[in-house]
């Protein structure tokens, strides 16, 4: 049987992803669908940091933080989304081995910022609600540089690790990936060498990009709805969690899909129902979350105003 194994282990040279139909007539819907949607992605997102980054009056942590937050969404969903927009327009469904792994190491290290990010903005709104008095000390400028790198390295540490622990594995052919993008758990089960240290390292971003971030937004939830049901005047919740209002909607949305993915019991799982979540969590909520944060924000609303009738350089707030 290891003979076996041995003379059908190849070099991988190329990925089939067949995450989506196969049939002629959907393929120009679907170009059109997925362009729309990353144009107005990349358009949305983009506006949100230069609007932040053009106006001094929301050079504030939650807005510095935002913006990097948009960035970082414009980034995760330029790493999957053009290479499925090629492969639909050519009709090819491949990807070179160079190209999985780089495009696997974009997903998780924009991923992982998301959450991250999404976790120092709750700690944002816990500060500002619970600690009002405290919020220009605890939040200095100084610090929130400094939670950004930590972000950036507690995120960019694993995932160049994990890639980097994958280009050891051998892969058995045929090398056909169920998603429209290369995900580490469909390689892995590909692979015909050993993979117990890439499942560790699997498990390990888990707690690091989902499970640690996710307790602390719970956390900072918690202690954020104990000190508004505080508040005695009801005009005064209301105030407290409109604050909060949409980055709590982007973290529902955001973990929801996350945990329709990577959470459900083997038994619930199934190609179609992935491939919808991954949709959801790398296509649709980046592409909603300026939404989400400008509809119902006077100060993204002005800042908007203001970006769209002036000429004005910009600069990093």
């Amino acid at each position: 049987m290891r003979k076996t194994n041995q003379l059908n282990q190849t070099p991988a040279s190329d990925f089939l992803l067949v995450g989506f139909s196969e049939r002629p007539e959907d393929q120009l819907l679907l170009f059109g669908t997925f362009l729309g949607m990353y144009l107005i992605t990349m358009a949305g997102n983009l506006l949100i940091f230069l609007a932040i980054c053009a106006d001094p009056h929301l050079h504030t942590p939650m807005y510095f933080f935002l913006a990097n937050l948009s960035l970082t969404d414009a980034c995760f969903s330029s790493a999957s989304v053009p290479r499925m927009l090629v492969n639909i327009h050519t009709q090819s469904q491949t990807i070179s081995y160079p190209g999985c792994l780089t495009q696997l190491y974009f997903l998780l290290l924009f991923g992982g910022l998301d959450n991250c990010l999404l976790a120092v903005m709750a700690y944002d709104r816990f500060v500002a609600i619970c600690r009002p008095l405290h919020y220009s000390v605890a939040l200095s400028p100084q610090l929130c540089i400094l939670l950004l790198g930590m972000c950036w390295l507690l995120t960019n540490c694993p995932a160049l690790v994990h890639t980097l622990l994958l280009t050891c594995v051998t892969f058995c052919a045929p090398t056909i990936i169920p998603h429209f993008y290369c995900d580490p758990s469909a390689l892995l089960k590909l692979a015909c060498s050993d993979t117990h240290i890439n499942e560790l390292m699997i498990i390990i971003m888990g707690l690091m990009f989902l499970t640690l971030p996710l307790m602390l937004i719970v956390f900072s939830y918690a202690r954020i709805f104990w000190a508004v049901f505080g508040i005695s005047s009801p005009g005064g919740r209301w105030k407290a969690f409109s604050t909060c209002g949409s980055h709590l909607t982007v973290v529902l949305l955001f973990y929801g899909s996350l945990m329709g993915v990577y959470l459900l019991p083997p038994s619930a799982h199934s190609t179609e129902k992935e491939s919808r979540a991954s949709i959801l969590y790398m296509v649709i909520i980046p592409m909603l979350n300026p939404f989400i944060y400008s509809l119902r924000n006077k100060n993204m609303k002005d800042a908007l105003g203001k970006l769209f009738s002036s000429g004005k350089t910009f600069s990093l707030p």
